[in-house]
């Protein structure tokens, strides 16, 4: 568990950040009897932390695996040049396929997440990428996504809740229309009403809340999430890049069983050739005796460790916009 300190949270209010992230269409009913505070006082605590920036989005996560599209990151090293790194950051935001994107220190600068029919999509759309702004790229690398573990914001709480997991193996359900236009709704306004999604896509109650029940039921939906500004809260956010040795099933199984009782936990992202956990922590001191703690109970399977500290953290409209196809 986390210490927050700089805008200030208190006990209820993390419990209420921390259910939120679970399920954050849950009814505030419900979550005011979870939290024991009244209704109203609920809903002022999470209008105050949506005002103060702390809260920043509602979000349906969904697998785009399940509907076919894999997903692919790009690590750049470029060259300090802040008009040129303006132009990539726009093209990037603007290409339509980039769902995440982070500005980072350490071993890279830039980290991106597309999404691609194809393993010959993404080689010409690195190719494209990299002759566009070869001036600026000093160094790039990249690599498909195999599985990644989603982990409730335990750090707020304590609380060891089991992860969630998303791309996996390629599914390609067939979904018509009303279907993406639910997700493309929801995907970003994760707390709107039954009524009012049913208004947004010109649909029936009825048939939302059934589209909605089968897309959770095909796991295209996996969960209702809470955008939280960690820098807001004095918290960072650390990628632990990590080249390994060997790595058996029973040496994924320790590690992923180590990582899940550590409440820091963010994320667990298995690429083709290394594994990225991400940890949340309050200063850099903490992060460094995590991954030494890591190190030494897995000395045999860590080869090498990159750290990245994550300055931006930000959700592009990119699934919003294939959504929206």
């Amino acid at each position: 568990m986390v210490e927050i300190s700089k805008i200030k949270v208190d006990k209820t209010d993390r419990k209420i950040l921390a259910e939120l992230d679970k399920n954050c269409r849950i009814p505030t009913t419900t979550l005011a009897k979870i939290v024991k505070k009244s209704r109203q006082a609920v809903e002022y605590r999470i209008t105050q932390m949506v005002k103060k920036g702390v809260i920043t989005s509602f979000n349906a996560a969904f697998n785009p695996h399940k509907i076919g599209y894999k997903l692919y990151k790009i690590y750049l090293k470029i060259r300090n040049v802040p008009q040129e790194k303006q132009h990539i950051l726009e093209y990037l935001k603007s290409s339509g396929i980039v769902y995440w994107m982070g500005e980072c220190s350490g071993r890279w600068d830039l980290i991106f997440g597309v999404f691609l029919k194809s393993d010959y999509e993404f080689f010409d759309m690195k190719n494209e990428l990299l002759s566009k702004f070869k001036k600026i790229i000093v160094e790039e690398y990249g690599d498909s996504i195999l599985d990644v573990k989603q982990y409730p914001k335990m750090y707020f709480t304590g609380e060891i809740v089991p992860p969630t997991m998303f791309a996996g193996e390629l599914v390609h359900n067939e979904l018509d229309e009303t279907d993406y236009a639910i997700l493309g709704t929801i995907v970003n306004n994760a707390r709107i009403t039954i009524n009012d999604l049913a208004r947004e896509v010109h649909s029936t109650p009825t048939i939302v809340r059934g589209r909605l029940h089968r897309l959770e039921e095909k796991e295209i939906i996996i969960q209702y999430r809470l955008g939280v500004d960690l820098n807001k809260l004095g918290l960072e956010l650390y990628k632990i890049i990590i080249r390994l040795d060997a790595y058996s099933k029973e040496d994924e199984r320790k590690m992923l069983e180590y990582l899940s009782n550590i409440p820091n936990i963010h994320y667990f992202i298995r690429n083709l050739w290394q594994i990225e956990p991400e940890i949340v922590v309050n200063n850099y001191q903490e992060y460094y005796e995590l991954v030494e703690n890591l190190k030494k109970e897995f000395p045999f399977v860590i080869r090498t460790v990159d750290s990245v500290l994550m300055i931006t953290d930000e959700w592009t409209p990119g699934f919003r916009n294939m959504l929206k196809q």
